[in-house]
């Protein structure tokens, strides 16, 4: 995917869809992969055997949001595959093969996200996912069914599990395969170490002994079987049934200077290699319990809000890679915010209030792992309370200015102490404070406000310059950053975001950032005789370098 490729867009809808076919049956979602071969989001490239792109993958995280908010009568949902005897072949080699570095491995955060958020709404949602595999699914094809809370795989002889990237193609699986081969599923370290170095995959009874699927199950009772599989997930959902509500088009206003949507105003300094994004807080009456969430839809703040972040975050990720530093504002009353959390936390129990949350912690953790220096910027008119609070918590560094004539303040609320946790699982309160709980638990028990001087004492906030610093100390902090090395900087903030605990999510992410990032840059897989660069041209076998590094 070149440089001169145009913008890509997150936004689609059901009636959009090139490559999916959602429907639903009772209490079960229905998702059958049917990818157009012609229907790729870049030309020069068929998507055969249901291999996917970027744009395949867009459509199945718009279609799993739609689900969780446009559906709550269904209950579980079974991903299979419109085409005989096949699942799902995985990435499409010639589109990652045709890619910009950049591109690849923005393309595998996205799977990898869409993953976790699948297994998210499992655990969230009470959306549990079966995948039925009623032909082969290679690569990231099965990484997809691994997000699953089962998999069953026709017994037919012929059709396999497998991950063949390390034998075919000189490069890891990139959506989180070996990781959850081995930590979720519990597949034995040898037996894993054989089926990752077996590019024909493992079928039927042995795939089920060695717990890459659930069942093997004969043609003849395929259906059946997973039809009572898929009534079994959905009898342990606590999902409600009723209407759901509409989530209507973003329409932001788009200039070559940024995005702008209702609540959120992204604005672009290409020169600088820096953005800057602003999120408004709520304004006007917002909803205080379940059935105002419900009258007001997808246009409640806290969702919109949200929903327009987590746009201007993917644009920023895909059609934006030299912007380095992304500058975080916030404007708006600090009062109406907190209210609006204080709502959420009152009736998260409901089920449109859950899965707002459910939005609003998704976003941020797209923030957590978008590869830009995040500065936070605290200034008169700013908003950073609770919800809106995190992200200061979640940038490398914050900003408070600290000047008696202009004041300004931070703020928590009930949703600062877990309710919206990282990748970690831990609150970025409590991750900030790894070293010190007490800290953590201070700031969480004071009732009002912290001003600049308080927050930085209280370690809120990483500097708070007087009004007389406050410009040259932003701009030579800005300025530094740009001078260092991007991909330096991308491998220091990840290593530095997920302090504390490891987490299946942790584990995938510091893999890809580290080990995928480098791996798909040697000569092996992308050189003029790499793995990658020659898969599927005859004659031609991939030339190594053997050395060990």
């Amino acid at each position: 995917m070149n440089e001169a490729h145009p913008p890509v867009e997150f936004e689609t809808q059901p009636g959009r869809y090139r490559h999916w076919k959602l429907d639903f049956d009772g209490p079960i979602a229905h998702l059958a992969l049917a990818v157009r071969e012609d229907g790729g989001l870049s030309p020069g490239y068929p998507l055969k055997l249901n291999s996917y792109d970027l744009g395949v993958d867009i459509e199945l995280a718009d279609a799993l949001q739609r689900i969780r908010f446009e559906h709550p009568e269904a209950r579980a949902l079974v991903l299979s595959s419109a085409l005989p005897r096949l699942f799902c072949a995985g990435a499409n080699i010639f589109m990652l093969a045709g890619s910009t570095h950049p591109f690849k491995v923005n393309f595998c955060k996205f799977t990898n996200e869409t993953r976790l958020f699948l297994e998210d709404a499992s655990r969230e949602s009470g959306l549990p996912s079966l995948a039925a595999l009623s032909g082969t699914a290679s690569g990231g094809g099965y990484e997809l069914a691994l997000a699953c809370d089962e998999i069953v795989l026709v017994d037919d002889g012929s059709s396999a599990v497998s991950l063949p990237e390390v034998s075919l193609l000189g490069v890891l699986p990139g959506t989180g395969g070996l990781t959850r081969v081995v930590d979720k599923r519990q597949v034995r370290r040898d037996l894993a170490d054989v089926f990752s170095a077996l590019p024909e995959g493992v079928r039927g009874r042995r795939a089920v002994e060695w717990r890459l699927v659930d069942e093997a199950i004969p043609t003849s009772r395929f259906e059946s079987a997973v039809t009572e599989r898929a009534h079994a997930l959905a009898a342990r959902s606590d999902r409600p049934g009723g209407p759901g509500i509409a989530l209507e088009p973003l329409a932001p206003e788009v200039t070559p200077a940024g995005r702008h949507y209702r609540h959120v105003l992204l604005d672009l300094a290409p020169a600088r290699r820096l953005a800057t994004l602003t999120v408004r807080g709520p304004t006007g009456p917002q909803p205080e319990d379940p059935a105002a969430f419900l009258a007001a839809g997808g246009e409640a703040w806290a969702l919109r809000a949200f929903r327009e972040l987590d746009d201007a975050l993917l644009h920023l990720r895909l059609n934006h890679p030299e912007i380095g530093t992304l500058v975080l504002k916030t404007e708006g009353d600090p009062a109406a915010a907190l209210a609006v959390d204080r709502t959420i936390a009152a009736h998260r129990g409901h089920w449109l209030v859950r899965e707002i949350l459910g939005q609003m912690r998704r976003t941020l953790r797209r923030l957590d792992l978008t590869a830009k220096s995040l500065y936070a910027v605290i200034e008169p008119g700013s908003c950073f309370s609770g919800s809106l609070f995190e992200l200061a918590l979640a940038a490398d560094r914050s900003y408070a200015l600290d000047d008696p004539a202009r004041p300004v303040a931070v703020a928590l609320s009930p949703l600062s102490g877990g309710p919206l946790p990282s990748w970690n699982d831990l609150a970025r309160l409590s991750a900030r404070f790894l070293g010190d709980p007490q800290a953590a638990t201070r700031a969480l028990e004071r009732a009002g406000p912290f001003p600049a001087r308080e927050a930085l004492a209280a370690g809120l906030v990483t500097f708070a310059p007087d009004a007389i610093d406050w410009d040259d100390e932003l701009r030579i902090a800005l300025e530094e950053r740009a001078s260092l090395s991007p991909d330096a900087l991308t491998g220091m903030e990840a290593n530095l975001r997920f302090a504390g605990p490891e987490t299946l999510a942790t584990k995938i992410f510091g893999r890809l950032s580290a080990w995928q990032n480098w791996i798909f840059q040697r000569p092996n897989a992308t050189g003029e005789t790499g793995a990658l660069s020659l898969y599927g041209r005859k004659g031609r076998r991939p030339e190594f370098d053997w050395r060990r590094t």
